[in-house]
């Protein structure tokens, strides 16, 4: 059984993996940049290292000073959370290498699908549907020219290692092809180090769907249901909801059936999930598997019961999962709002900032993961989320009537955020009949 876990992350997710293992009995190293010092999820660990500057690439990417204070600490594991080393298949390697645990798939796999065209590849030899698209990467742009004739317009270029909703690019036509083969590739090169490029049939009007799944060392694999992040801004996701509102029941058992199947196919272990792209006619496409717990990861745990930290570290301890598939029973809906310290009203610009007030929402059927308290200022250095509320309702209405009571209860002073917005998405009246898609947000508000 893992003993010590040192958490390589910060922030509300650093918080939510510390609670998990004092409930479990099992010591926590938290690590933090020098302007951190002041962060909560310092505070609440048993112990606390300092590991550089405030730069990712000086302390929560610096896969040295991280391994180090491991070896410092006497952590015999590592949890990285999502973002930052937790998709970085060196980092996986290195520990293993080093006999220290990590709480995350093989970096074999890791490896195999962080790459998008490779992991495309592999779903579609396992016979898991993919979007019709190159087989591999696209050699030069008179290739992606032929291509695009072939599987018809509209089109997607992205880059093979991109993500986060950069690299990518729709095309219309021959002229917009022309014209955006070369911007992606600078891109790619830019944000990557790694020009690499793929094509894919864009799928108009789709909704944005995904599977959790839990995978043993034993062979034994389950998923959770599925979670809705149709609800976008520039690929980046605002609000999720499980159970997804616009799938059919014969649709769902087939993309379950489907995510186990490709699971099982890669000996994939630990959390995981897989994206699906949903068409009009309920037709689905892999898109892509991401290899550590998701940010929405709560919305799952709260319609399940199922705690999907803590089964990460029993898989990663060796345990048998003791679930089966027949244990989940998907009971009421809910939906997560990301909070974020930015101002929607100058093109959500981020705001950190110190926060001189603060009133968290509560009451029935009321989450709040959050790593922010009254008097603690937000960096300007990471990503802008500073909190997720979720609401859980019999129902999907329920859920949305009490997501608006929550959000409009919620109180942080100091600095912009987001919240006003995402009211207004709740009382948009395509958001309430579920008539959406992942373009909603620049249809409805011309972002």
């Amino acid at each position: 059984m893992i003993k010590k876990v040192l958490i390589a992350n910060r922030g509300e997710i650093a918080v939510r993996i510390i609670r998990a293992c004092r409930e479990m009995g099992i010591r926590t190293v938290a690590i933090y940049s020098e302007i951190d010092k002041d962060a909560l999820h310092v505070r609440l660990a048993d112990e606390a290292l300092c590991i550089g500057p405030a730069a990712s690439n000086k302390s929560y990417l610096n896969m040295k000073a991280i391994l180090e204070a491991t070896c410092l600490t006497g952590a015999d594991s590592i949890h990285p959370g999502f973002g930052f080393l937790s998709e970085n298949p060196e980092f996986a390697k290195i520990c293993q290498e080093m006999h220290i645990k990590f709480i995350g798939p093989d970096y074999k796999l890791i490896e195999l699908l962080g790459n998008k065209s490779k992991a495309k590849e592999t779903m579609k030899k396992i016979g898991v549907p993919v979007v019709p698209g190159s087989d591999g990467l696209i050699n030069s742009k008179e290739e992606a020219l032929k291509l695009a004739e072939e599987i018809k317009y509209p089109v997607m270029l992205k880059a093979s290692a991109g993500g986060g909703g950069r690299g990518i690019r729709v095309c219309h036509n021959q002229a917009e092809l022309e014209k955006e083969y070369d911007i992606v590739k600078q891109e790619a090169k830019v944000a990557f180090n790694d020009d690499s490029l793929y094509m894919e049939k864009f799928i108009e009007n789709p909704r944005h769907v995904e599977i959790q799944v839990l995978a043993d060392e034993h062979g034994n694999c389950i998923h959770l249901g599925d979670r809705d992040c149709t609800i976008q801004r520039r690929n980046q996701k605002v609000l999720e909801e499980t159970p997804s509102p616009i799938l059919e029941e014969s649709t769902r058992e087939k993309m379950g059936k489907a995510a186990i199947k490709a699971v099982k196919e890669l000996g994939y272990t630990n959390a995981g999930t897989i994206e699906f792209l949903v068409d009009k006619n309920q037709d689905f496409y892999f898109m892509e598997m991401n290899t550590r717990v998701q940010v929405e990861h709560g919305i799952t745990e709260l319609v399940t019961g199922v705690d999907i930290i803590k089964e990460q570290i029993r898989i990663a301890s060796g345990e048998k999962l003791l679930i089966k598939q027949k244990d989940i029973n998907i009971k009421g809906h809910c939906i997560e709002a990301r909070i974020n310290a930015e101002n929607p009203d100058n093109n959500f610009m981020p705001c950190p900032g110190t926060i001189t007030g603060l009133h968290l929402p509560g009451g029935n059927g009321i989450r709040v993961d959050t790593a922010i308290y009254s008097g603690y200022t937000i960096p300007p250095t990471y990503d802008s989320m500073i909190a997720k509320i979720m609401a859980y309702g019999k129902d999907r209405d329920e859920a949305i009537a009490k997501l608006k009571s929550a959000l409009a209860e919620l109180v942080v002073e100091g600095i912009s955020t987001n919240t006003d917005f995402i009211l207004k998405i709740l009382d948009n009246a395509n958001f309430k009949m579920n008539n959406y898609d992942t373009s909603f947000i620049k249809k409805e508000f011309n972002l």
